[in-house]
């Protein structure tokens, strides 16, 4: 399949202005990468178009049983001039994982993969220089046939928007406060948590929302069983270090298998820490919070790389980390991962792509 270009004229296209402040995901560059599906006829009509509203039918599947699917990932403008994408092909991974997951079709994922470089090289002139920002790119694959009644579409589109975005979190590379919820769940298992579809961060807003009205920065989400067991933050996994060892909750089904999530694991063991994927009771979190034993509490993200956690809150209580400080090992990742995205550091592990 080939890649039509139904480009603006260059007296029409526009560039980013101001490289310092950016909001999180509400600027959008001139054009979008586009193709649909049918299922006797596969995936077809790729296209690089002008950024334009899409129409659907009010039956589209999307709307009435939520069957959708994205992605999220950057482009970084590097200290040498080169464009950068951290580990892409991993997110053109997880996305068919989801689709399979969502009885959608899979995608071409080294096509898509070159689709999303030829887009982002198009709108180089949207990518911020200011470190710490960087291109947002949001690839989206939905269902819009047009009925009522629960069963898989047999019509969707895919595609794919860029957003130049400043830190995810306005505390920047600082500590942020976490509200742990034992009233509401994420995820059951056998569910979809481990899923980058919509329905789960709808049915996460309300505690989202609860968290901020008492002044916390996110939710840390509980098993739905026990509703004793750390699983995820709702746009982070979660890292605990102990004095002996670098803890994360293992993924069971119920959590998203970050890209981040991933590379930190991998780092972490070649630093000679020691790595368990493992169930991570709140009572052991909270317990080394007030022991001193539980030495660094942060979070990793596409969004935020990593994010420190400072404080989290439980039941009316709040149990401070680390003296609500940045740790060592958090800022430590945070400048590793940083490093090789922007091309200060050395990338020892091929995590990265260039556009051309």
């Amino acid at each position: 399949m080939e890649i039509k270009l139904e480009l603006l004229p260059e007296e029409k296209r526009g560039r980013l202005s101001v490289h310092k402040n950016l909001p999180f995901g509400r600027i959008f560059t001139d054009h979008m990468f586009f193709m649909f599906y049918r299922e006797e006829e596969g995936w077809q009509g790729a296209c690089i178009k002008p950024y334009e509203p899409i129409c659907l039918d009010p039956a589209a599947v999307v709307f009435h049983y939520s069957q959708t699917i994205f992605e999220g990932l950057k482009a970084y403008y590097g200290v040498d001039g080169r464009i950068r994408l951290f580990r892409p092909e991993r997110n053109m991974a997880r996305m068919n994982r989801s689709a399979r997951r969502m009885c959608m079709p899979q995608i071409d994922e080294d096509f898509v993969l070159k689709a999303l470089k030829k887009l982002v090289a198009i709108e180089r002139e949207w990518i911020p220089r200011e470190k710490g920002s960087a291109l947002y790119i949001r690839p989206l694959m939905m269902g819009t046939e047009a009925f009522l009644g629960v069963k898989p579409s047999s019509e969707y589109i895919f595609f794919i928007i860029l957003s130049p975005v400043g830190a995810y979190y306005k505390e920047g590379f600082n500590p942020v406060t976490i509200y742990i919820t034992d009233k509401y769940v994420r995820a059951a298992p056998g569910g979809v948590g481990d899923v980058k579809t919509g329905g789960n961060y709808a049915a996460s807003l309300m505690a989202s929302e609860e968290a901020k009205r008492l002044g916390y920065t996110q939710v840390l989400w509980l098993d739905a069983v026990e509703r004793r067991y750390v699983e995820e933050v709702g746009t982070m996994n979660i890292f605990f270090y102990f004095e002996d060892e670098l803890a994360t909750p293992a993924l069971t089904g119920t959590i998203l298998p970050g890209i981040t999530r991933e590379s930190v694991i991998q780092m972490a063991k070649d630093w000679g820490i020691p790595v368990k994927e493992r169930r991570i009771s709140i009572e052991e979190v909270l317990e080394g919070a007030e022991s001193g034993r539980l030495k660094e509490c942060f979070g990793t993200g596409t969004a935020a790389v990593i994010s420190p956690v400072g404080c989290l809150a439980y039941k009316g209580k709040e149990y401070v980390i680390n003296k609500g400080q940045t740790g060592p090992l958090a800022r430590r990742l945070f400048e590793e991962l940083t490093g090789i995205q922007y091309g200060e550091k050395p990338d020892p592990y091929g995590w990265i792509q260039f556009v051309p």
